[in-house]
């Protein structure tokens, strides 16, 4: 049972601090400022100009896949270990869902916050161009 924790915890820090940094560029973490208060951080890495990337999108489809089926798998054991009446097994089972439960929340908020920051990003962009353009429309008007 400790063994089983152990590693879970193991998977829970590889996945959370270098398999999705690495597979597709996504990071979370809290960080807790003078006043006490808890802030969570959701970051994805910036696209280069280029547009090379270094994860491939196979690799980003496996890292996704078992994000996902991983606490499907621990929410089916947990059925098992209830309905089984394996009272004992429940803490590893409960352990296993929050902690991969907690990377896949983590992962969704750093992929729909990365697409709030792209929208905002191109609607301040397009705002900026269509104000550039009324001005030099205007200083036309005025100079002719």
């Amino acid at each position: 049972m400790v063994t089983i924790i152990l590693l879970l915890s193991c998977d829970f820090w590889a996945v959370k601090n270098v398999t999705g940094r690495l597979m597709v560029g996504l990071r979370w973490w809290n960080q807790v400022d003078d006043d006490g208060r808890s802030h969570w951080i959701f970051e994805a890495r910036k696209v280069s100009a280029q547009g090379s990337k270094t994860s491939s999108e196979a690799e980003s489809r496996i890292f996704w896949l078992g994000l996902i089926t991983c606490p499907m798998i621990w929410v089916i054991f947990a059925f098992s270990a209830l309905f089984s009446f394996k009272v004992k097994w429940l803490a590893v089972v409960v352990m296993g869902v929050v902690l991969q439960g907690a990377n896949l929340y983590g992962y969704i908020r750093c992929k729909v916050g990365s697409r709030k920051n792209l929208t905002s990003m191109a609607t301040n962009y397009l705002g900026k161009q269509f104000l550039r353009q009324q001005t030099v429309a205007k200083e036309d008007q005025t100079a002719s």
